[in-house]
């Protein structure tokens, strides 16, 4: 939000090879309007001229759409105040300028310095953010990604498999398992499979604490009769698994890495001290909460950092889809879910609630209520998220650990 003191209004419309900026006073006279290239010098260039226009740092504020990246972090370090617009609302402030839908570079800069002088509240402050959490958001979506990876990886490797080894298929439902990938090497094919033996099976599952199955079973079903296959086939599946394999192995140890990183950062930020020795930190409240795991943990600080600073109770349901949308005209009344959401955070927030509705009675009891009013499985988890996130942003502005007996009579 722009203060009395501010005198100039500008905007910045990046983009990858150069960043379009303009400049207009209080009263939205255009006083200049320039393009640099993105580089350490086109930056340095843009902040010298919008500190040539502007007596002061502080009596200028900038718009701009993305919250993040260099741009951002260059203005920020030279003091000037930085507002955000979500980029959907920009363009329905361009129909104010141009009904035809008209769209360029330096137009989208003015609309967005026109806007902030005359609709603040659209706009948004960029703050400096923790270096902890900038390095746990990466860890994080780290984390989301070699998931990801290891799922694909995991699914092609199951489709070589089924085109001659169907039998190494029946032992494990994850295929991108460690202690699968180290028994495919030692058995590649079914004929080196059927000359295993059985101690050294059950070496392997002991090293890697598989209980579910025994030596004996999987020997047996490892030599169970094949199907006949064309020539070729299992050389060709053979080259084409060694590569997988290597691949899955590589981002299995990524991703236990990042997932140790992730506990040391939570850990990390949960005994960070306030400004009350005696007072837990607000990472120490949320992973009190119950179905508050190290992904969720992670996603909630890193993707709602601002709002859980601010304890906006409103933004989080926004960010996270928990708040439906009501449309209303006359006698009609539409309310649908929120798809315009943070992603991350929507799924953060939605495991978090099925996750709760397992462990805790209240949020149970919660889920059952609207159930029985015939709601569906996501609109009554999407009810216990937002109970939650009542609970959390009351937790945070207290300064109080999450009490699972809180509210129950006492017993005598």
């Amino acid at each position: 939000m722009t203060n009395e003191t501010t005198r100039w209004f500008a905007a910045v419309d990046w983009g990858s090879e150069q960043h379009q900026a303009c400049i207009i006073d209080v009263v939205g006279r255009l006083m200049g309007e320039r393009a640099f290239p993105h580089s350490g010098a086109g930056l340095a260039a843009l902040c010298d001229w919008l500190a040539s226009v502007a007596d002061d740092a502080a009596s200028m504020t900038v718009a701009i759409e993305v919250p993040h990246g260099p741009v951002v972090d260059a203005l920020l370090d030279r003091g000037f105040a930085v507002h955000a617009i979500n980029p959907k609302q920009l363009d329905r402030l361009r129909d104010r300028f141009s009904v035809a839908g008209a769209k360029d570079d330096r137009r989208d800069a003015r609309i967005a310095a026109a806007g902030l002088r005359t609709d603040p509240q659209l706009f948004r402050p960029v703050q400096t953010g923790d270096p902890t959490v900038i390095e746990l958001r990466e860890w994080s979506r780290l984390v989301e990604e070699l998931q990801q990876e290891r799922v694909r990886l995991g699914n092609r490797i199951r489709q070589q498999l089924w085109r001659y080894y169907p039998q190494l298929l029946e032992l494990a439902d994850d295929v991108a398992a460690e202690w699968v990938l180290e028994l495919w090497t030692m058995a590649p094919t079914p004929a080196k499979a059927s000359r295993l033996r059985e101690t050294t099976l059950a070496r392997l599952f002991k090293q890697h604490r598989i209980r579910r199955i025994n030596a004996h079973t999987a020997l047996g079903i490892l030599r169970a009769p094949v199907f006949k296959v064309a020539a070729g086939v299992t050389e060709a599946a053979v080259l084409h698994l060694r590569s997988l394999v290597a691949r899955l192995r590589l981002a299995n140890c990524e991703f236990r890495q990042a997932e140790r990183k992730l506990d040391e950062l939570c850990a990390a930020l949960a005994c960070v001290k306030t400004a009350s020795a005696t007072l837990p930190s607000d990472a120490a409240i949320l992973a009190s909460l119950p179905g508050v795991g190290r992904i969720t943990l992670a996603t909630l600080l890193t993707e709602a950092s601002a709002a859980l600073t601010r304890r906006d109770y409103a933004s989080l349901r926004t960010l996270s889809g928990v708040a439906p949308v009501t449309k209303r005209s006359g006698k009609t009344c539409i309310v649908v879910m929120r798809y315009a959401a943070q992603a991350r955070l929507r799924q953060a927030v939605f495991h978090w609630a099925r996750a709760a509705a397992q462990k805790d009675p209240k949020s149970r009891v919660r889920y059952d209520a609207l159930r029985a009013r015939g709601h569906s499985y996501g609109r009554a988890l999407r009810g216990v998220a937002d109970r939650l996130l009542g609970i959390a942003c009351l937790l945070l502005l207290r300064r109080e650990m999450f009490d699972p007996d809180h509210g129950t009579p006492a017993a005598l």
